[in-house]
């Protein structure tokens, strides 16, 4: 079962994005996606100040057995990242949802998270792919 707390949205390449009391939206990347990862060895965090689209590229994981795209769920500009990652890369499997998080976008329009997925939607997405679909 993967593990998929309903405060978060949730892209279909395995990224959460929750928004926090000032509005920004801080992304991670999801349970599945740190457990398929394996032991996370190194993050590379963007750059604070610049803007991204949706989709695009925003940081790379790399875990002992692959390297891994981390893309931005929303539009925007980033205004925070996760430093503590850069001594203790573990926390993206230890704690995901939490100490875990990668970076913070100040978004555009808030109203792209409604095209992400839903907790029970990406569950479903998450068993379909573990199917082989």
């Amino acid at each position: 079962m993967t593990n998929a707390p309903s405060d978060v949205k949730y892209t279909n390449t395995h990224e959460w994005a929750r928004i926090d009391e000032d509005q920004r939206v801080v992304v991670g990347i999801s349970d599945y996606a740190q457990n398929a990862l394996g032991d996370v060895v190194y993050v590379e965090l963007p750059e604070i100040g610049i803007e991204v689209s949706a989709s695009q590229e925003a940081g790379v994981v790399e875990s002992v057995k692959a390297a891994s795209d981390i893309y931005a769920p929303v539009s925007g500009s980033i205004v925070a990242a996760n430093e503590e990652l850069e001594n203790a890369p573990e926390l993206l499997n230890t704690d995901p949802y939490g100490d875990g998080w990668i970076f913070v976008i100040q978004p555009h329009d808030t109203g792209e998270l409604n095209a992400l997925l839903d907790a029970e939607s990406y569950v479903e997405f998450c068993e379909s792919e573990d199917e082989g679909h």
